[in-house]
């Protein structure tokens, strides 16, 4: 017989240790985990539009000069500066309408040298000067537009547009007898037709009065939250680009001068407002303006 004291068994294997009242003790506690890997640093998310030194002359004229910049999918950025700076002739080559001297553009991570039709299909562009055709109506040029980027379920979509710009009751109107705001909700609806990456607009605002420029100017900063559609905006509005813009790019005789925050970048310089800093890039001579604005 053991004895009752005994440590042993009689298979001989050990007997779990107990407390004073009887009970076995705890199982020993797990091993702390080994800690995560560390996650993966994100990528960045390549921009809407990337221009790359983009050069332009006509003869022995240069009309611009080494020019980059990009816009970030969510951002607006705000093309800003004099008659002849070169902000139309900016735009016409990222549209594909002029071809560059030399440089680069970029939509989407599409080369528009080398893919034009696909690089565009992601953009559109609305301006004051670029009417819709005035003998179709709002519905028909929607329609239109909508085939020529072959917009999926596009009667849908004409009629998301037609409620989100407020021209439902001006369908069967046509654009040639619409109101100068209702010709603006009109273009930027069909701007908006085949969902965008990139969205050009020049002098979006241009023809409208306060309360509709507001309006329209909240849509289209909506526009860019939600749905991470990069926007080039091109005005002589400097309170609007304040309100409107994340970042501004001044332009002057062809090159870019001054970029940053449309809220800091006059304080930054010396200016009392970002209108006051417009028109002093606007009337230096460019040699002062690159090397000696404060």
């Amino acid at each position: 017989m053991n004895d009752s004291t005994g440590t042993g068994t009689s298979s001989g294997a050990s007997a779990p240790t107990a407390h004073a009242s009887g009970a076995p003790a705890p199982a020993p506690a797990p091993a702390p985990a080994a800690p995560a890997a560390p996650a993966a640093p994100a990528v960045p998310a390549a921009p809407a539009l990337r221009v790359e030194r983009l050069r332009k002359k006509y003869g022995s004229v240069t009309a611009l000069e080494e020019v980059s910049f990009s816009v970030g999918r969510g951002e607006i950025v705000g093309l800003l500066g004099p008659n002849g700076a070169g902000k139309t002739t900016t735009i016409n080559m990222i549209l594909g309408v002029l071809e560059p001297t030399a440089g680069r553009v970029t939509i989407d991570e599409i080369d528009i040298a080398k893919d034009r039709a696909r690089a565009l299909a992601r953009t559109n562009f609305a301006a004051v000067y670029a009417a819709l055709p005035g003998n179709l109506t709002v519905a028909e040029n929607l329609r239109f537009f909508g085939l020529l980027y072959a917009v999926d379920s596009l009667k849908r979509r004409v009629e998301e547009l037609l409620r989100e710009f407020d021209l439902e009751r001006l369908r069967d109107t046509r654009c040639g007898l619409l109101s100068s705001g209702e010709q603006t909700r009109a273009a930027l609806a069909k701007a908006l037709i085949n969902r965008p990456r990139l969205l050009l607009l020049d002098e979006p605002t241009a023809s409208l009065d306060p309360s509709a420029a507001q309006i329209i100017r909240e849509r289209i900063k909506n526009l860019a939250a939600r749905g991470g559609c990069g926007i080039l905006w091109t005005s002589h509005n400097m309170h609007e680009v304040q309100a409107v813009c994340d970042r501004v790019l001044f332009l002057s005789q062809g090159r870019v001068l001054l970029e940053g925050d449309p809220n800091t970048l006059p304080q930054e310089h010396g200016a009392q407002s970002l209108e006051d800093l417009f028109i002093r890039v606007a009337r230096e001579p460019l040699e002062q303006a690159e090397g000696s604005v404060p």
